[in-house]
């Protein structure tokens, strides 16, 4: 079983600078949304390893309004056929029926862990995502109501919890890994964070569409 944290660590990234925690409020994410910078995300694409055809998807990426804002994100059940057992944003492919990724992004999550749509206020989107494994993913980012009381399906589900949105935007917490796969390097992010009772190893598409969030809110 591949284990990430195994895997050397290269640098870690405390050189940049954190999002100031005041830009990170409801009213400075909707702004910067309304009024992009002109920034580019720094991770596209990873290293495919599978020759499935490309499949369209869509995570959402909940901002939870608390006085300090939180993410919320979910571990997958060990028993899923991709990505199993990691830290994931809500989310899946879109299906046919779906209007858009943003449409998509809320059923997945209304699937997942119960979030009503009527909870949430989609900011926008991040540019797409192609993950190792042929999806290509659509980032929703939105605002969630604090005390949305979630319903976490245990079918592809076995946690749903909150981090720290200052933590994410930290690069000092940024880690960088590297290894050989198939004969060439392979790089990609992880930002564990330790919420007293357990590591959550968040890492892969996960810390890289993050990471391509903390590009567009410190540009």
């Amino acid at each position: 079983m591949f284990d990430p944290k195994t895997v050397p660590l290269v640098g870690v990234d405390a050189h940049l600078p954190a999002v100031a925690p005041e830009w990170l409020s409801p009213e400075q994410l909707r702004a910067r949304f309304v009024r992009p910078p002109v920034w580019e995300p720094e991770v596209r694409r990873e290293p495919r390893f599978t020759h499935h055809a490309l499949r369209a998807a869509a995570v959402l990426v909940p901002v939870v309004q608390h006085p300090e804002p939180t993410l919320l994100l979910t571990q997958r059940t060990a028993h899923l056929p991709t990505h199993a057992g990691q830290i994931a944003f809500p989310g899946g492919k879109i299906d046919p029926h779906d209007a858009s990724p943003e449409a998509a992004a809320l059923r997945e999550a209304h699937e997942e862990v119960g979030l009503p749509p009527e909870a949430v206020e989609v900011l926008g989107c991040l540019p797409p995502y192609t993950t190792g494994t042929a999806f290509v993913v659509t980032p929703v980012v939105a605002l969630v109501h604090a005390g949305v009381r979630l319903q976490p399906n245990p079918q592809e589900v076995a946690d749903a919890f909150e981090v720290p949105l200052a933590f994410l935007m930290n690069p000092a917490h940024h880690r960088r890994h590297e290894m050989l796969w198939e004969g060439r390097p392979r790089q990609w992010f992880s930002m564990p964070y330790l919420d007293g009772v357990q590591e959550r190893f968040i890492w892969g598409a996960t810390a890289g569409m993050l990471r391509n969030l903390y590009r567009f809110l410190s540009a």
